[in-house]
Protein backbone atom coordinates (compact mmCIF):
# COMPACT_ATOMS: atom_id res chain seq x y z
CA UNK A 1 0.00 0.00 0.00
CA UNK A 2 1.39 3.36 -0.99
CA UNK A 3 1.82 6.28 1.36
CA UNK A 4 -1.06 8.11 -0.38
CA UNK A 5 -3.37 5.15 0.10
CA UNK A 6 -2.52 5.01 3.82
CA UNK A 7 -3.28 8.72 4.20
CA UNK A 8 -6.62 8.38 2.43
CA UNK A 9 -7.54 5.46 4.67
CA UNK A 10 -6.58 7.43 7.77
CA UNK A 11 -8.69 10.44 6.74
CA UNK A 12 -11.63 8.16 5.95
CA UNK A 13 -11.36 6.52 9.36
CA UNK A 14 -11.21 9.97 11.00
CA UNK A 15 -14.34 11.09 9.14
CA UNK A 16 -16.16 7.93 10.18
CA UNK A 17 -15.16 8.50 13.80
CA UNK A 18 -16.36 12.11 13.73
CA UNK A 19 -19.62 11.03 12.15
CA UNK A 20 -20.16 8.44 14.88
CA UNK A 21 -19.50 11.11 17.55
CA UNK A 22 -21.93 13.55 15.95
CA UNK A 23 -24.64 10.91 15.65
CA UNK A 24 -24.10 9.78 19.22
CA UNK A 25 -24.23 13.37 20.51
CA UNK A 26 -27.39 14.10 18.55
CA UNK A 27 -29.00 10.96 19.92
CA UNK A 28 -28.02 11.96 23.47
CA UNK A 29 -29.39 15.48 23.09
CA UNK A 30 -32.63 14.28 21.56
CA UNK A 31 -33.22 11.35 23.89
CA UNK A 32 -31.85 12.62 27.19
CA UNK A 33 -31.78 16.46 27.10
CA UNK A 34 -34.51 17.08 24.61
CA UNK A 35 -37.20 17.79 27.21
CA UNK A 36 -35.23 20.33 29.19
CA UNK A 37 -33.89 22.09 26.10
CA UNK A 38 -37.37 22.26 24.67
CA UNK A 39 -38.58 23.83 27.90
CA UNK A 40 -35.71 26.34 27.81
CA UNK A 41 -36.57 27.29 24.25
CA UNK A 42 -40.21 27.60 25.15
CA UNK A 43 -39.41 29.84 28.11
CA UNK A 44 -37.42 32.11 25.83
CA UNK A 45 -40.38 32.45 23.47
CA UNK A 46 -43.41 32.19 25.80
CA UNK A 47 -43.85 34.43 28.82
CA UNK A 48 -46.62 34.25 31.44
CA UNK A 49 -47.76 37.71 32.50
CA UNK A 50 -50.07 38.63 35.38
CA UNK A 51 -53.21 40.56 34.50
CA UNK A 52 -53.98 42.73 37.54
CA UNK A 53 -57.48 42.48 38.92
CA UNK A 54 -58.70 46.01 39.53
CA UNK A 55 -59.56 46.87 43.11
CA UNK A 56 -63.07 47.92 43.95
CA UNK A 57 -63.76 51.62 44.45
CA UNK A 58 -64.15 53.45 47.76
CA UNK A 59 -67.07 55.87 47.52
CA UNK A 60 -68.53 58.52 49.78
CA UNK A 61 -72.13 58.31 51.01
CA UNK A 62 -73.42 59.91 47.81
CA UNK A 63 -71.40 57.69 45.51
CA UNK A 64 -68.64 60.21 44.87
CA UNK A 65 -65.38 58.31 44.21
CA UNK A 66 -62.69 58.66 46.87
CA UNK A 67 -60.37 55.90 45.60
CA UNK A 68 -60.60 54.10 42.25
CA UNK A 69 -58.37 51.91 40.10
CA UNK A 70 -57.49 52.66 36.50
CA UNK A 71 -55.52 50.91 33.78
CA UNK A 72 -51.79 51.52 33.88
CA UNK A 73 -48.60 49.89 32.67
CA UNK A 74 -45.25 48.89 34.10
CA UNK A 75 -42.14 49.54 32.02
CA UNK A 76 -39.55 46.75 31.95
CA UNK A 77 -36.30 45.98 30.20
CA UNK A 78 -34.56 42.89 28.89
CA UNK A 79 -31.07 44.37 29.38
CA UNK A 80 -29.13 42.01 27.12
CA UNK A 81 -31.37 43.08 24.22
CA UNK A 82 -30.82 46.81 24.73
CA UNK A 83 -28.50 47.97 21.95
CA UNK A 84 -27.23 51.25 23.44
CA UNK A 85 -27.98 51.42 27.21
CA UNK A 86 -26.77 55.00 27.67
CA UNK A 87 -28.85 56.32 24.76
CA UNK A 88 -31.91 54.32 25.87
CA UNK A 89 -31.54 55.62 29.44
CA UNK A 90 -31.46 59.23 28.24
CA UNK A 91 -34.60 58.79 26.13
CA UNK A 92 -36.50 56.95 28.86
CA UNK A 93 -35.49 59.50 31.49
CA UNK A 94 -37.20 62.31 29.58
CA UNK A 95 -40.49 60.41 29.38
CA UNK A 96 -40.48 58.78 32.82
CA UNK A 97 -39.04 61.85 34.59
CA UNK A 98 -36.50 59.65 36.34
CA UNK A 99 -32.72 60.13 36.67
CA UNK A 100 -30.91 58.74 33.61
CA UNK A 101 -28.22 57.36 35.91
CA UNK A 102 -30.80 55.27 37.78
CA UNK A 103 -32.17 53.83 34.54
CA UNK A 104 -28.70 53.18 33.12
CA UNK A 105 -27.77 51.14 36.18
CA UNK A 106 -30.65 48.75 35.40
CA UNK A 107 -29.99 48.66 31.64
CA UNK A 108 -26.24 48.13 31.90
CA UNK A 109 -26.51 44.75 33.64
CA UNK A 110 -26.12 42.60 30.53
CA UNK A 111 -26.48 39.39 32.52
CA UNK A 112 -30.03 40.27 33.54
CA UNK A 113 -33.02 38.97 31.63
CA UNK A 114 -35.58 41.27 33.29
CA UNK A 115 -35.65 44.55 35.19
CA UNK A 116 -38.49 46.90 36.12
CA UNK A 117 -37.81 50.49 35.11
CA UNK A 118 -41.06 52.10 36.29
CA UNK A 119 -44.23 50.77 37.89
CA UNK A 120 -47.82 51.90 37.32
CA UNK A 121 -47.28 54.66 34.76
CA UNK A 122 -50.40 56.15 33.17
CA UNK A 123 -51.45 55.01 29.72
CA UNK A 124 -50.38 58.26 28.04
CA UNK A 125 -46.85 57.78 29.36
CA UNK A 126 -46.94 54.12 28.34
CA UNK A 127 -47.84 55.12 24.77
CA UNK A 128 -44.92 57.56 24.66
CA UNK A 129 -42.60 54.74 25.78
CA UNK A 130 -44.02 52.51 23.06
CA UNK A 131 -43.42 55.24 20.44
CA UNK A 132 -39.71 55.32 21.36
CA UNK A 133 -39.47 51.84 19.82
CA UNK A 134 -36.40 50.89 21.87
CA UNK A 135 -35.08 47.34 21.57
CA UNK A 136 -35.31 45.45 24.84
CA UNK A 137 -37.88 47.83 26.39
CA UNK A 138 -41.43 46.54 26.94
CA UNK A 139 -44.70 47.21 28.76
CA UNK A 140 -46.77 45.00 31.05
CA UNK A 141 -50.44 45.63 31.85
CA UNK A 142 -50.99 46.97 35.36
CA UNK A 143 -53.42 49.06 37.38
CA UNK A 144 -52.96 51.91 39.80
CA UNK A 145 -54.94 53.58 42.56
CA UNK A 146 -56.02 57.17 42.01
CA UNK A 147 -57.85 59.58 44.31
CA UNK A 148 -60.30 61.87 42.49
CA UNK A 149 -60.90 64.03 45.58
CA UNK A 150 -57.20 64.51 46.27
CA UNK A 151 -55.75 64.09 49.75
CA UNK A 152 -58.99 64.24 51.77
CA UNK A 153 -59.40 61.49 54.36
CA UNK A 154 -55.96 60.14 53.46
CA UNK A 155 -55.42 58.26 56.73
CA UNK A 156 -58.96 56.88 56.71
CA UNK A 157 -58.94 55.64 53.11
CA UNK A 158 -55.46 54.23 53.57
CA UNK A 159 -52.84 53.19 51.04
CA UNK A 160 -52.19 50.42 48.52
CA UNK A 161 -48.85 48.74 47.82
CA UNK A 162 -47.08 48.15 44.54
CA UNK A 163 -48.85 44.80 44.17
CA UNK A 164 -52.28 46.44 44.57
CA UNK A 165 -52.82 45.12 48.09
CA UNK A 166 -54.20 47.30 50.87
CA UNK A 167 -51.54 48.34 53.38
CA UNK A 168 -53.25 50.76 55.78
CA UNK A 169 -56.65 52.20 56.65
CA UNK A 170 -59.85 50.93 55.06
CA UNK A 171 -57.88 49.67 52.06
CA UNK A 172 -56.25 47.10 54.36
CA UNK A 173 -59.23 46.44 56.62
CA UNK A 174 -61.49 45.56 53.68
CA UNK A 175 -59.00 43.81 51.45
CA UNK A 176 -61.35 40.83 51.20
CA UNK A 177 -63.97 43.07 49.55
CA UNK A 178 -61.87 45.57 47.63
CA UNK A 179 -59.10 43.28 46.40
CA UNK A 180 -59.41 41.86 42.88
CA UNK A 181 -58.03 38.50 41.71
CA UNK A 182 -55.20 38.61 39.18
CA UNK A 183 -55.42 36.72 35.91
CA UNK A 184 -52.73 35.24 33.65
CA UNK A 185 -51.77 36.06 30.08
CA UNK A 186 -49.45 34.01 27.88
CA UNK A 187 -47.31 36.15 25.56
CA UNK A 188 -45.34 34.60 22.67
CA UNK A 189 -42.21 36.44 21.46
CA UNK A 190 -39.67 35.84 18.72
CA UNK A 191 -35.92 35.58 19.22
CA UNK A 192 -35.61 39.37 19.17
CA UNK A 193 -38.21 39.76 21.89
CA UNK A 194 -40.95 41.13 19.64
CA UNK A 195 -44.44 40.01 20.54
CA UNK A 196 -46.05 37.50 18.18
CA UNK A 197 -49.31 36.85 20.04
CA UNK A 198 -51.06 36.58 23.40
CA UNK A 199 -53.57 34.18 24.96
CA UNK A 200 -55.58 34.67 28.15
CA UNK A 201 -55.14 31.73 30.53
CA UNK A 202 -57.24 33.04 33.44
CA UNK A 203 -59.25 36.23 33.33
CA UNK A 204 -58.83 38.83 36.09
CA UNK A 205 -61.70 39.47 38.52
CA UNK A 206 -62.69 42.89 39.79
CA UNK A 207 -62.93 43.76 43.46
CA UNK A 208 -66.18 45.03 44.95
CA UNK A 209 -66.99 48.59 45.99
CA UNK A 210 -67.11 50.03 49.51
CA UNK A 211 -69.50 52.93 50.18
CA UNK A 212 -68.73 54.97 53.26
CA UNK A 213 -70.85 57.09 55.56
CA UNK A 214 -68.42 59.96 54.92
CA UNK A 215 -69.63 62.97 52.95
CA UNK A 216 -66.80 64.24 50.72
CA UNK A 217 -67.88 67.88 51.02
CA UNK A 218 -68.02 67.86 54.83
CA UNK A 219 -64.78 65.88 54.93
CA UNK A 220 -63.09 68.48 52.72
CA UNK A 221 -64.30 71.30 54.98
CA UNK A 222 -63.07 69.50 58.11
CA UNK A 223 -59.66 69.01 56.47
CA UNK A 224 -59.44 72.71 55.66
CA UNK A 225 -60.41 73.74 59.20
CA UNK A 226 -57.70 71.50 60.64
CA UNK A 227 -55.16 73.02 58.25
CA UNK A 228 -56.05 76.39 59.75
CA UNK A 229 -55.42 75.04 63.24
CA UNK A 230 -52.11 73.66 62.02
CA UNK A 231 -51.02 77.03 60.62
CA UNK A 232 -52.12 79.00 63.69
CA UNK A 233 -51.11 76.76 66.58
CA UNK A 234 -48.52 74.37 65.11
CA UNK A 235 -49.73 71.41 67.20
CA UNK A 236 -48.26 67.94 67.19
CA UNK A 237 -51.51 66.75 65.62
CA UNK A 238 -55.22 67.41 65.38
CA UNK A 239 -58.35 65.46 64.51
CA UNK A 240 -61.96 66.29 63.73
CA UNK A 241 -64.88 63.85 63.88
CA UNK A 242 -68.28 64.79 62.46
CA UNK A 243 -71.30 62.52 62.77
CA UNK A 244 -75.06 62.37 62.83
CA UNK A 245 -75.87 61.61 66.49
CA UNK A 246 -79.19 60.01 65.53
CA UNK A 247 -77.51 57.21 63.58
CA UNK A 248 -73.84 57.59 64.62
CA UNK A 249 -72.91 57.71 60.92
CA UNK A 250 -69.52 59.40 60.56
CA UNK A 251 -69.76 62.27 58.08
CA UNK A 252 -66.10 63.25 58.34
CA UNK A 253 -62.97 61.89 60.02
CA UNK A 254 -60.09 64.28 59.45
CA UNK A 255 -56.48 64.37 60.58
CA UNK A 256 -53.74 66.99 60.57
CA UNK A 257 -51.10 66.71 59.28
CA UNK A 258 -52.72 64.90 56.37
CA UNK A 259 -51.10 62.37 54.07
CA UNK A 260 -51.30 61.80 50.33
CA UNK A 261 -52.77 58.31 49.84
CA UNK A 262 -51.23 58.26 46.35
CA UNK A 263 -47.74 58.61 47.84
CA UNK A 264 -47.67 57.07 51.33
CA UNK A 265 -43.93 56.43 51.07
CA UNK A 266 -43.37 60.18 51.24
CA UNK A 267 -45.10 60.49 54.63
CA UNK A 268 -43.75 60.08 58.13
CA UNK A 269 -44.89 56.57 59.21
CA UNK A 270 -46.21 58.08 62.45
CA UNK A 271 -48.65 60.18 60.41
CA UNK A 272 -50.23 57.24 58.59
CA UNK A 273 -52.32 56.32 61.64
CA UNK A 274 -55.81 57.66 62.22
CA UNK A 275 -55.70 60.00 65.22
CA UNK A 276 -59.47 59.74 65.79
CA UNK A 277 -59.18 56.06 66.73
CA UNK A 278 -55.50 55.62 67.57
CA UNK A 279 -54.58 58.63 69.72
CA UNK A 280 -55.34 58.31 73.43
CA UNK A 281 -55.44 61.31 75.73
CA UNK A 282 -56.79 62.50 79.06
CA UNK A 283 -60.03 64.26 78.10
CA UNK A 284 -60.09 66.93 80.78
CA UNK A 285 -63.25 68.96 81.22
CA UNK A 286 -65.20 67.43 78.32
CA UNK A 287 -65.52 64.42 80.61
CA UNK A 288 -67.47 66.44 83.17
CA UNK A 289 -70.59 65.89 81.06
CA UNK A 290 -70.50 62.18 81.98
CA UNK A 291 -69.87 62.96 85.67
CA UNK A 292 -73.00 65.11 85.69
CA UNK A 293 -75.05 62.63 83.60
CA UNK A 294 -74.34 59.78 86.02
CA UNK A 295 -75.22 61.86 89.09
CA UNK A 296 -78.44 63.08 87.45
CA UNK A 297 -79.51 59.60 86.39
CA UNK A 298 -78.83 58.26 89.90
CA UNK A 299 -80.99 61.06 91.32
CA UNK A 300 -78.13 62.44 93.40
CA UNK A 301 -78.37 65.95 91.93
CA UNK A 302 -80.66 68.11 89.82
CA UNK A 303 -79.59 70.86 87.41
CA UNK A 304 -80.50 73.42 90.06
CA UNK A 305 -78.76 71.73 92.98
CA UNK A 306 -76.43 74.29 94.58
CA UNK A 307 -72.90 73.52 95.76
CA UNK A 308 -70.79 75.80 97.93
CA UNK A 309 -67.40 75.84 96.27
CA UNK A 310 -64.19 77.01 97.93
CA UNK A 311 -61.34 78.22 95.69
CA UNK A 312 -59.67 74.80 95.95
CA UNK A 313 -60.47 71.33 97.22
CA UNK A 314 -57.99 68.86 98.72
CA UNK A 315 -58.45 65.13 98.13
CA UNK A 316 -55.87 63.25 100.20
CA UNK A 317 -52.49 64.42 98.88
CA UNK A 318 -53.80 66.46 95.95
CA UNK A 319 -55.12 70.02 95.96
CA UNK A 320 -57.35 70.85 92.99
CA UNK A 321 -58.12 74.38 91.90
CA UNK A 322 -59.82 76.07 88.96
CA UNK A 323 -58.31 76.98 85.63
CA UNK A 324 -58.56 80.61 86.74
CA UNK A 325 -58.28 81.79 90.33
CA UNK A 326 -61.51 82.80 92.05
CA UNK A 327 -62.92 83.25 95.52
CA UNK A 328 -65.57 81.27 97.37
CA UNK A 329 -68.76 80.86 95.26
CA UNK A 330 -72.03 78.95 95.20
CA UNK A 331 -72.91 77.37 91.84
CA UNK A 332 -75.70 75.16 90.59
CA UNK A 333 -74.89 71.93 88.76
CA UNK A 334 -75.81 73.70 85.51
CA UNK A 335 -73.37 76.52 86.31
CA UNK A 336 -70.65 74.03 87.28
CA UNK A 337 -70.92 72.47 83.82
CA UNK A 338 -71.21 75.78 81.94
CA UNK A 339 -68.26 77.35 83.76
CA UNK A 340 -66.30 74.06 83.83
CA UNK A 341 -65.64 74.21 87.56
CA UNK A 342 -63.09 71.60 88.64
CA UNK A 343 -64.00 71.93 92.29
CA UNK A 344 -67.70 71.56 91.50
CA UNK A 345 -67.14 68.48 89.31
CA UNK A 346 -65.06 66.84 92.04
CA UNK A 347 -67.80 67.46 94.60
CA UNK A 348 -70.39 65.88 92.28
CA UNK A 349 -68.07 62.92 91.71
CA UNK A 350 -67.63 62.45 95.45
CA UNK A 351 -71.41 62.40 95.83
CA UNK A 352 -71.50 59.57 93.28
CA UNK A 353 -68.70 57.57 94.88
CA UNK A 354 -66.09 55.43 93.18
CA UNK A 355 -68.21 52.35 92.41
CA UNK A 356 -71.07 54.28 90.79
CA UNK A 357 -68.67 56.56 88.95
CA UNK A 358 -66.91 53.52 87.47
CA UNK A 359 -70.30 52.07 86.53
CA UNK A 360 -71.25 55.18 84.58
CA UNK A 361 -68.05 55.72 82.66
CA UNK A 362 -67.97 52.09 81.56
CA UNK A 363 -71.65 52.28 80.66
CA UNK A 364 -70.79 55.14 78.30
CA UNK A 365 -68.26 52.86 76.59
CA UNK A 366 -64.95 54.01 78.07
CA UNK A 367 -62.27 51.41 78.68
CA UNK A 368 -63.31 49.34 75.63
CA UNK A 369 -63.09 49.82 71.85
CA UNK A 370 -66.16 51.39 70.28
CA UNK A 371 -66.18 48.71 67.58
CA UNK A 372 -65.94 51.27 64.78
CA UNK A 373 -65.04 49.58 61.50
CA UNK A 374 -61.43 50.78 61.39
CA UNK A 375 -58.25 48.78 62.08
CA UNK A 376 -56.07 49.28 65.13
CA UNK A 377 -58.61 51.05 67.33
CA UNK A 378 -57.26 51.85 70.79
CA UNK A 379 -59.42 51.29 73.87
CA UNK A 380 -57.92 53.82 76.26
CA UNK A 381 -57.31 53.18 79.96
CA UNK A 382 -59.88 53.11 82.76
CA UNK A 383 -58.58 51.82 86.09
CA UNK A 384 -60.89 49.55 88.12
CA UNK A 385 -62.21 50.78 91.50
CA UNK A 386 -60.09 48.28 93.41
CA UNK A 387 -57.01 50.09 92.09
CA UNK A 388 -58.18 53.57 93.08
CA UNK A 389 -55.85 55.58 95.30
CA UNK A 390 -56.96 58.16 97.82
CA UNK A 391 -56.86 60.98 95.27
CA UNK A 392 -58.44 59.07 92.35
CA UNK A 393 -61.89 60.57 92.88
CA UNK A 394 -60.26 63.98 92.73
CA UNK A 395 -58.94 63.16 89.26
CA UNK A 396 -61.54 61.13 87.40
CA UNK A 397 -64.55 63.50 87.66
CA UNK A 398 -62.53 66.23 85.90
CA UNK A 399 -61.22 63.91 83.18
CA UNK A 400 -57.80 63.11 84.58
CA UNK A 401 -56.31 59.74 85.48
CA UNK A 402 -57.87 57.92 82.52
CA UNK A 403 -57.33 57.97 78.77
CA UNK A 404 -59.85 57.95 75.93
CA UNK A 405 -60.05 58.25 72.16
CA UNK A 406 -61.93 60.82 70.13
CA UNK A 407 -64.14 58.02 68.80
CA UNK A 408 -65.13 57.05 72.35
CA UNK A 409 -65.90 60.67 73.24
CA UNK A 410 -68.17 61.24 70.24
CA UNK A 411 -69.92 57.97 70.98
CA UNK A 412 -70.64 59.10 74.53
CA UNK A 413 -71.74 62.61 73.53
CA UNK A 414 -73.92 61.18 70.76
CA UNK A 415 -75.76 59.20 73.46
CA UNK A 416 -76.44 62.46 75.31
CA UNK A 417 -77.53 64.19 72.09
CA UNK A 418 -79.84 61.42 70.80
CA UNK A 419 -81.80 60.80 73.99
CA UNK A 420 -79.64 58.27 75.82
CA UNK A 421 -78.75 55.53 73.28
CA UNK A 422 -75.11 54.48 72.93
CA UNK A 423 -74.31 53.33 69.38
CA UNK A 424 -71.14 52.22 67.64
CA UNK A 425 -69.90 54.96 65.29
CA UNK A 426 -70.41 53.83 61.67
CA UNK A 427 -68.08 54.21 58.70
CA UNK A 428 -69.54 51.74 56.18
CA UNK A 429 -72.90 52.04 54.40
CA UNK A 430 -72.47 49.37 51.72
CA UNK A 431 -69.98 46.55 51.26
CA UNK A 432 -69.91 44.24 48.24
CA UNK A 433 -73.22 45.74 47.08
CA UNK A 434 -75.01 44.92 50.31
CA UNK A 435 -76.23 47.55 52.77
CA UNK A 436 -74.55 47.40 56.16
CA UNK A 437 -77.24 47.97 58.75
CA UNK A 438 -76.68 50.02 61.89
CA UNK A 439 -75.49 48.07 64.93
CA UNK A 440 -77.95 47.71 67.75
CA UNK A 441 -77.67 50.50 70.29
CA UNK A 442 -78.28 50.27 74.02
CA UNK A 443 -79.86 52.73 76.39
CA UNK A 444 -77.31 54.08 78.85
CA UNK A 445 -79.23 56.94 80.50
CA UNK A 446 -82.87 57.93 80.69
CA UNK A 447 -84.22 60.18 77.96
CA UNK A 448 -85.05 62.81 80.57
CA UNK A 449 -81.45 62.74 81.82
CA UNK A 450 -80.07 63.17 78.32
CA UNK A 451 -82.38 66.13 77.73
CA UNK A 452 -81.35 67.86 80.95
CA UNK A 453 -77.64 67.38 80.26
CA UNK A 454 -78.13 68.73 76.73
CA UNK A 455 -79.86 71.80 78.09
CA UNK A 456 -77.03 72.40 80.54
CA UNK A 457 -74.45 72.05 77.77
CA UNK A 458 -76.11 75.00 76.01
CA UNK A 459 -74.76 77.14 78.82
CA UNK A 460 -71.17 76.40 77.75
CA UNK A 461 -71.75 78.47 74.59
CA UNK A 462 -73.97 81.07 76.27
CA UNK A 463 -72.83 84.22 78.03
CA UNK A 464 -70.47 83.32 80.87
CA UNK A 465 -69.69 79.87 79.43
CA UNK A 466 -66.22 78.67 78.47
CA UNK A 467 -67.01 78.85 74.73
CA UNK A 468 -69.29 81.90 74.68
CA UNK A 469 -67.56 83.40 71.62
CA UNK A 470 -68.40 80.42 69.39
CA UNK A 471 -71.69 80.99 67.58
CA UNK A 472 -73.49 79.88 64.44
CA UNK A 473 -76.12 82.40 63.43
CA UNK A 474 -79.63 81.02 63.64
CA UNK A 475 -78.74 77.91 65.64
CA UNK A 476 -78.62 77.15 69.36
CA UNK A 477 -75.49 75.13 70.13
CA UNK A 478 -74.55 72.79 72.97
CA UNK A 479 -71.15 71.41 73.86
CA UNK A 480 -68.23 71.21 76.25
CA UNK A 481 -64.68 72.52 76.25
CA UNK A 482 -61.68 70.55 77.44
CA UNK A 483 -58.18 71.66 78.42
CA UNK A 484 -56.07 68.81 79.75
CA UNK A 485 -52.46 68.77 80.85
CA UNK A 486 -50.43 66.07 79.12
CA UNK A 487 -48.50 63.54 81.15
CA UNK A 488 -44.80 63.81 80.33
CA UNK A 489 -42.31 61.46 82.04
CA UNK A 490 -44.95 60.45 84.57
CA UNK A 491 -45.90 63.99 85.62
CA UNK A 492 -48.43 66.55 84.46
CA UNK A 493 -46.73 69.05 82.17
CA UNK A 494 -47.02 72.78 82.75
CA UNK A 495 -46.41 73.50 79.05
CA UNK A 496 -48.07 70.72 77.02
CA UNK A 497 -51.85 70.36 76.75
CA UNK A 498 -54.61 68.73 74.73
CA UNK A 499 -57.30 71.25 73.77
CA UNK A 500 -60.67 69.85 72.78
CA UNK A 501 -64.30 70.66 72.17
CA UNK A 502 -67.35 68.50 71.48
CA UNK A 503 -70.61 70.09 70.47
CA UNK A 504 -73.89 69.44 68.70
CA UNK A 505 -76.67 71.37 66.97
CA UNK A 506 -79.47 72.25 66.90
CA UNK A 507 -79.42 71.89 70.68
CA UNK A 508 -83.09 70.93 70.98
CA UNK A 509 -83.01 68.40 68.11
CA UNK A 510 -79.37 67.44 67.49
CA UNK A 511 -78.55 66.31 63.95
CA UNK A 512 -74.87 67.25 63.80
CA UNK A 513 -72.13 66.46 66.31
CA UNK A 514 -68.53 67.65 65.94
CA UNK A 515 -65.45 66.77 67.98
CA UNK A 516 -62.16 68.67 67.74
CA UNK A 517 -59.00 67.42 69.50
CA UNK A 518 -55.73 69.37 69.24
CA UNK A 519 -52.56 67.81 70.60
CA UNK A 520 -50.04 70.23 72.14
CA UNK A 521 -51.01 73.53 70.47
CA UNK A 522 -48.47 76.35 70.69
CA UNK A 523 -49.22 79.89 71.84
CA UNK A 524 -52.64 79.07 73.30
CA UNK A 525 -53.89 75.84 74.82
CA UNK A 526 -57.48 76.35 75.97
CA UNK A 527 -60.26 74.27 74.44
CA UNK A 528 -62.53 77.31 74.33
CA UNK A 529 -60.15 79.36 72.17
CA UNK A 530 -58.29 76.68 70.19
CA UNK A 531 -60.85 73.93 69.50
CA UNK A 532 -64.30 75.53 69.92
CA UNK A 533 -63.90 77.98 66.98
CA UNK A 534 -63.04 75.03 64.71
CA UNK A 535 -66.30 73.38 65.78
CA UNK A 536 -68.09 76.59 64.81
CA UNK A 537 -66.45 76.74 61.37
CA UNK A 538 -67.44 73.17 60.53
CA UNK A 539 -70.97 73.65 61.88
CA UNK A 540 -71.44 76.86 59.86
CA UNK A 541 -70.82 74.86 56.69
CA UNK A 542 -72.40 71.53 57.57
CA UNK A 543 -75.73 72.67 59.05
CA UNK A 544 -77.05 74.49 55.94
CA UNK A 545 -75.31 71.99 53.64
CA UNK A 546 -77.28 69.15 55.25
CA UNK A 547 -80.50 71.13 55.00
CA UNK A 548 -80.86 71.42 58.77
CA UNK A 549 -83.24 74.28 59.45
CA UNK A 550 -82.29 77.05 61.91
CA UNK A 551 -84.08 77.30 65.23
CA UNK A 552 -87.79 77.79 64.63
CA UNK A 553 -87.35 77.06 60.93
Amino acid sequence: MTLIDRRVGLLFSLFVLLLVIVVARASWVQAVQGGSLSADAQSQQVETVLIPGHRGSILDRKGKPLAVSEDAASVFATPYQVEDPARAARKLARVLELPAEELLAALADRTSGFAYLARKVDLETAERIRDLDLAGIGLLPDSRRVYPQGRIAGQVIGSVGTDNQGLTGLEAAHEDVLGGDDGELEVVRDALGDELGRTTIDGAELGQDLRLTIDASIQSRADEVLKGIGRTYEPDGATALVLDPRTSEVLAMANWPGVDPADPTGADPDLLGNMATGFTFEPGSTFKAFTVAGALDDGIVEPGTVFDLPPTITIYDRTIGEAHERGHVSLTVADILAQSSNVGAVKIGLELGGRRFDHWIRRFGFGAPTGIDFPGEEQGIVIPPEDYSGSTMGNLPIGQGLSVTAAQMVGGFAAIANGGILQTPRLILESDGDAVGPPAGKRVIRRSTAKRVSEMLEGVLAAGGTAEETTVEGYTLAGKTGTAQKVVDGEYSETEYVASFIGFAPADDPRLLVSIVVDNPKGDHYGGSVAAPAFGEIAKFALPYLGIAPDGG
